[in-house]
């Protein structure tokens, strides 16, 4: 049995998603200064270390045009120990300088970069859920990777090559003036021609860069999402569809990169051209100015070596606004993850509150993208410290609410705040590492590390009696106990396997290190089977103890001893109440509940 080939895949024009935003050149700019804040000084410093490095260059060509002079003078040999002394001292002043530049621009870009991959991977992590899959996790994922390492390398190695090289030129072109005005005249013939390349470079290459970190930005949206997906796929036989898409945006990439390294070609075509134009004035101009006695041979000599020992800086230079303005665009697309929430230093600022504040979902409904409502006009409102119970059918939008109050995804409209202000707003960390509001979902992740590193996750300064005392609340103590060193002993990958069970228990010890003052829980004990559902079950209580909780319920018993309770279906709530009453009125919880009584007994 034969089947037909697939059909080849053809590359039609992309509908591009709706992606993260890119910064303005002013954002960017601001997001920057504010990086060197504190830094200042160290950056003057480097640039002064640059400066006097690139002034010893001179010297070689200095002395090199000594000695042709002295030479052709038929000089004594010992006009020579001047022009080697010179050397000598150039080229060990140069060793110390270069090295002080090396070190001072190290302490300055590394710092600085390491800030803006972690001001980058934090807003990444505060990006509303919605907004990640309307542009696809793709999006984000090369931003904060690919795009950081962009910025990181360029700000280690090009950054510095760039402003090294521009302190040489100038520094080159003073002792052209110095020999004499008319050979740094006669360098500068070759500007034109170098200004031009690079201005057509800029404008040519700057919308390809940036048209191409969004298109590796789908490519990576597309290759994670047939990843993800692979099981489906193959079992629906949808791959060729799937492959036609990853293949059509890998195509896309492809030929912006292309188009770019077609441009880098003929801007490097036309600096070579330029050069030609400079080494030929100069020449020129020595010959005459040599012959007419303005300037000797050494002189001479010396103008021809200044302009030669430009070609690798102005090169250096010019070919950097390749690097840099790949960097620009990279550090443009981080910058735009920011814009989603605020900056790290724009956080609510001080402790936990601890005061009385409602929980109020006012009016909310959602839809997931362009498609229809999913939740309509919700109503609720939570005193402080209450526990509310979610119950329904799968699809009657229990996780969808218990998200949007965790300010995991933000309404389609409505409102829902905690002492008047949107949680969404509330739901990044507070300086001190804490969180107000915090969503406990049933897939937990064990990291690689010990039980203590697990748990130090929620919180860095945690103490061992601090773990101890979390561990105890949920029931983990015997487990944790049994282990060959206790809360020290490594799991995981590499480690000792834990059961689900226990992993879920490690999760809602870290509610209790974070302390939010909100924790929304959406079945986060539902795998934990029929044999250990009690022992989860208290642990949660446990967790939720002394605040206000969330729960969506995987199991009736879980409503039990809420202080309220909802019945969700199709995205509305249908039935509200203490527990107690809802069982007594004889409406869907109630059936519910008898049903499920029956299944337990």
């Amino acid at each position: 049995m034969t089947t037909a080939p697939a059909p080849a895949p053809t590359h039609q024009p992309l509908t591009p998603a709706p992606l993260l935003p890119v910064a303005t050149a002013r954002q960017t700019r601001a997001r920057l200064r504010d990086a060197l804040q504190g830094r200042w000084l160290m950056l003057w410093a480097v640039v002064a270390a640059l400066g006097v490095d690139s002034a010893l260059a001179l010297a070689g060509p200095t002395a090199i045009g000594r000695i042709t002079q002295a030479i052709a003078d038929r000089g004594a040999s010992g006009a020579l120990v001047g022009p080697v002394l010179l050397l000598a001292g150039a080229a060990t002043a140069g060793a110390m300088t270069g090295w002080c530049a090396a070190v001072l621009s190290a302490r300055l870009v590394q710092p600085v970069a390491a800030r803006l991959r972690e001001d980058a991977v934090t807003a990444a992590l505060a990006v509303p859920v919605d907004v990640v899959e309307a542009g696809g996790t793709g999006d984000l994922v090369s931003r904060v990777s690919g795009d950081v390492d962009r910025v990181s390398q360029v700000a280690s190695g090009a950054l510095g090559n760039f402003v090294a090289a521009a302190l040489t030129i100038a520094a080159t072109l003073v002792g052209l003036a110095a020999l004499d005005w008319r050979f740094a005249l006669a360098a500068l013939l070759a500007a034109p021609l170098q200004a031009y390349a690079l201005r057509w470079y800029l404008r040519t290459s700057q919308p390809l860069y940036a048209a191409g970190r969004t298109a590796d930005g789908r490519r990576a949206s597309a290759l994670l999402g047939a990843f993800a997906a692979l099981p489906t796929l193959r079992a629906l036989r949808l791959g060729p569809g799937r492959y036609a898409r990853v293949e059509a945006t890998s195509a896309e990439a492809m030929t912006y990169e292309l188009r770019a390294t077609h441009a880098a070609t003929r801007f490097y075509g036309l600096l070579n051209g330029a050069e030609l134009v400079g080494l030929s004035a100069v020449l020129v101009s020595a010959y005459a100015l040599v012959h007419a006695g303005p300037a000797d041979v050494g002189a001479a000599t010396t103008a021809a070596l200044f302009f030669v020992g430009l070609f690798d800086p102005v090169n250096m230079m010019l070919g950097s606004f390749d690097s840099v303005q790949q960097a620009a665009a990279g550090l443009a697309r981080i910058v735009g993850v920011t814009l989603h929430g605020p900056a790290p230093h724009e956080r609510p600022q001080g402790p936990i509150d601890r005061q009385d504040k409602t929980l109020v979902v006012h009016d909310v409904h959602h839809r997931y993208g362009t498609g229809p409502d999913v939740l309509h006009g919700v109503q609720l409102e939570l005193p402080a410290g209450q526990r509310l119970a979610i119950v329904g059918a799968t699809g009657s939008g229990k996780s969808t609410l218990a998200s949007l109050v965790a300010g995991l995804r933000l309404p389609s409209s409505g409102r829902i705040t905690l002492g008047g202000t949107d949680t969404a707003d509330l739901a990044a960390p507070t300086p001190d590492g804490r969180r107000r509001i915090m969503l406990v979902t049933q897939e937990h992740h064990l990291f690689p590390g010990t039980v203590a590193d697990n748990l130090r996750l929620a919180r860095r300064d945690a103490s061992a009696s601090d773990l101890d005392a979390a561990l105890a609340a949920v029931d983990a103590t015997g487990w944790i106990d049994a282990l060959p060193d206790g809360a020290d002993t490594p799991v995981g990958t590499g480690g000792v396997g834990l059961t689900p069970r226990q992993i879920q228990q490690l999760a809602l010890a870290r509610v209790l290190l974070l302390d939010p003052e909100v924790v929304v829980m959406d079945e986060a004990t539902a795998e934990g089977g029929s044999d250990t559902a009690q022992a989860l079950d208290r642990a949660a209580l446990a967790a939720a103890e002394g605040r206000t909780a969330v729960v969506v319920a995987h199991r009736l018993s879980q409503a039990a001893t809420a202080d309220v309770v909802v019945v969700m279906d199709d995205g509305r709530v249908i039935e509200r109440g203490h527990p107690d009453e809802l069982r007594s009125a004889g409406g869907v919880y109630a059936r519910l509940w008898a049903a499920w009584s029956r299944g337990t007994e």
